[in-house]
């Protein structure tokens, strides 16, 4: 079996559902056969790594370890799904305290057993500030560190498609930036359904209302559904995206990136932006859109902000003028 890469792979939080089938997704999409499987909770990473090695792939070198220190040492790429779930009728902002001391002691173990990682993807909620959380303590660069927010999107997608009875794949154009959360921002005025605007669907007001609150809702929705928060369609986007760092096929849904610009007038946070995940790093540009849009993005921002504040007046991170000296890069 051909691998993109024979560098090691640290899947951390491993024996829960995100974490076995991110395994089990990067082994079958070939990502690299040197897979490290760590969670604090033995019998489950101890079982997942047991089905791995059932599943047989060929070329496959799996590890698993209880201890950081053997997990963290030599690995060249990490996807972390290491935080306590969100369960009904809890907000991804329910999580707060508990996830950003867990998102801190990451950052600091990768500061101190793989300073050398190439990228780190964080897909435990809330996703925008347990990443920012990581970023600071792990000395990375900013390129080096992105957020799960490609699901927003892609539940968008879902419904539209839905809505025109369309393949989803013909549905483009379909994002949302900001915060992953109550506040993120939906943009429609660039979506295109079967290479037609959006805007020239007859789609009305009213109608397009209750799509944006379903996708807002998605992760909702799913908990409702299935007793347990989202498993699947986080484990695989986060595998495409590491992929896409390892020198796969770029990423170009939105990703959660450390975003301080001038230009865009948001600073010091992680918020969805118009990104591409490449072996380079992630990079965004500027997103643009209607007045209305660009109004929500900016309530979003405002959000992340309040969050951000809320984890500094914790301890959790130091002050924003402090943040250099903890991280040089930021």
């Amino acid at each position: 079996m051909a691998y993109l890469t024979n560098e090691k792979l640290l899947i951390v939080g491993a024996g829960g559902m995100i974490g076995s089938n991110m395994a089990q997704s990067a082994l079958m999409l070939g990502l690299t056969p040197n897979i490290c499987l760590y969670d604090i909770f033995e019998p489950g990473v101890h079982g997942v790594a047991d089905e791995m090695a059932h599943c047989a792939f060929p070329g496959a070198n799996i590890s698993w370890t209880t201890d950081p220190e053997v997990a963290f040492t030599g690995a060249k790429y990490i996807v972390s799904s290491g935080g306590a779930p969100r369960k009904e009728g809890m907000t991804r902002e329910d999580l707060l305290k508990g996830n950003c001391k867990i998102a801190a002691e990451f950052g600091d173990y990768i500061k101190k057993y793989c300073p050398d990682v190439k990228h780190v993807v964080v897909i435990f909620n809330p996703a925008d500030v347990t990443a920012l959380t990581a970023l600071i303590h792990s000395g990375l660069k900013p390129c080096q560190l992105t957020s799960l927010a490609a699901l927003d999107s892609t539940r968008l997608q879902q419904a539209l498609a839905a809505e025109f009875g369309v393949q989803q794949d013909k549905v483009t154009g379909a994002h949302t930036y900001g915060g992953h959360g109550e506040q993120m921002a939906v943009f429609a005025s660039k979506v295109k359904v079967d290479g037609k605007p959006l805007s020239e669907m007859n789609l009305s007001a009213e109608r397009f209302a209750v799509i944006k609150h379903d996708t807002i809702q998605g992760g909702s929705r799913i908990i409702k559904l299935r007793g347990r928060s989202s498993f699947q369609s986080p484990a695989y986007c986060s595998i495409m995206m590491i992929a896409a760092a390892m020198g796969g096929e770029p990423f170009t849904l939105p990703a959660g990136c450390y975003v301080n610009c001038d230009k865009c007038g948001f600073k010091n946070v992680m918020m969805a932006m118009p990104t591409v995940i490449d072996a380079k790093g992630v990079h965004f540009e500027a997103p643009t859109g209607t007045a209305e849009e660009m109004a929500a993005l900016q309530a979003s921002y405002e959000h992340l902000e309040k969050m951000r504040d809320e984890i500094i007046s914790l301890g959790i991170v130091p002050p924003v003028a402090e943040w250099k000296t903890m991280n040089p890069n930021l």
